[in-house]
């Protein structure tokens, strides 16, 4: 008898054809996100799951559901899965590491293209109808910052904070990285984040949130900002402190910011970030590219059919249940 698996979205790419063969398949397919109701609803009696960021995959779930023997995410960060109560049980969680990088990196910088240069904040100017004659070039007219040879500050020097560093080298940029632990990369100087934070013209937010890196960027270290700088973050939301940075945008001591991700997503349309017209929004697209979901999606069904057929994933973020 074939094992149950549940997909809760409909995903893209080529090997979702081949996970049914392996098991008995339902993919939710009503319009709109599984709810935390419907996941709860729908996942008794499978001993899979293949599942998006949005989906939360808390202790309380999980020990809820007894014939779970494996859970495989359609993304890169896990902070929506509780990865210990997983370990408890001897679950593995797989997820989709690596191929992203570039897509992402991309993201980072056009926001940070686009803060710099006030590229929403004219496109709204031209479509509200202000472009006028009497108004048509000035001096002083959307004048914004230089991005070449600025100074770069990457928070986080992953894979992806190092094809950020790639790009900036493109633009003939300073760059400086602060990592938890020293990587030496060619091109790049590692230092203090203190001294990164009142150095650079641009800091670039590329960390992975947990427990130790959550509020990172609270209102202390957003002081120690280099006055007229840019904060980008395509990382994750709780990483930064969203108030505090609206204080030092809303008083002009910070230039700008660019933000593709929010402590509570989807972002409410109160945040005091969203009143502020120098600060670039997007809603979490990162990896939003045909080519990169797809791929992504191929990742997370690789996972799941290992799981099925008694394999290791190849992508597993905690290997140890794999230990005798």
């Amino acid at each position: 008898m074939k094992k149950r698996v549940l997909v809760t979205h409909q995903l893209p790419g080529e090997r979702i054809r081949e996970l049914s063969a392996h098991c008995e398949m339902t993919i939710w397919m009503d319009p709109g996100l599984l709810t935390a109701q419907g996941l709860r609803e729908e996942l008794p009696g499978c001993h899979g799951l293949v599942c998006l960021l949005t989906d939360r995959v808390d202790a309380d779930l999980i020990a809820a559901m007894p014939d779970l023997e494996f859970v495989s995410s359609m993304s890169v960060g896990v902070d929506h899965v509780d990865v210990p109560a997983l370990t408890a049980r001897g679950i593995p969680l797989g997820h989709t590491p690596g191929v992203l990088v570039n897509t992402t990196a991309d993201t980072a910088f056009a926001l940070m293209l686009a803060a710099a240069r006030r590229v929403v904040e004219a496109d709204h100017f031209i479509r509200m109808g202000n472009w006028t004659k009497e108004n048509a070039w000035a001096p002083d007219f959307f004048t914004g910052k230089d991005v070449s040879g600025a100074t770069l500050g990457i928070v986080g020097l992953g894979e992806i904070g190092q094809a950020v560093a790639r790009r900036a080298s493109g633009f003939g940029m300073k760059v400086l990285a602060w990592n938890r632990s020293v990587r030496e990369v060619p091109g790049v100087e590692s230092v203090s984040l203190e001294a990164l934070l009142q150095r650079s013209d641009f800091v670039s937010v590329h960390l992975a949130l947990s427990d130790s890196t959550r509020g990172l960027m609270d209102a202390r270290r957003i002081a120690m900002m280099k006055p007229g700088a840019v904060l980008v973050n395509t990382a994750r939301g709780g990483i930064v402190d969203e108030s505090a940075l609206a204080q030092a945008l809303a008083s002009g001591r910070l230039a700008a910011a660019a933000l593709d991700v929010f402590e509570s997503e989807p972002v409410a349309m109160d945040n005091p970030l969203l009143a502020l017209p120098n600060v670039v929004v997007a809603p979490h697209i990162g990896s939003a590219t045909t080519q990169t979901r797809a791929s992504m999606a191929d990742i997370a069904i690789d996972n799941a059919i290992a799981a099925l057929t008694g394999e290791p994933m190849p992508h597993c973020v905690n290997p140890e249940v794999y230990s005798d």
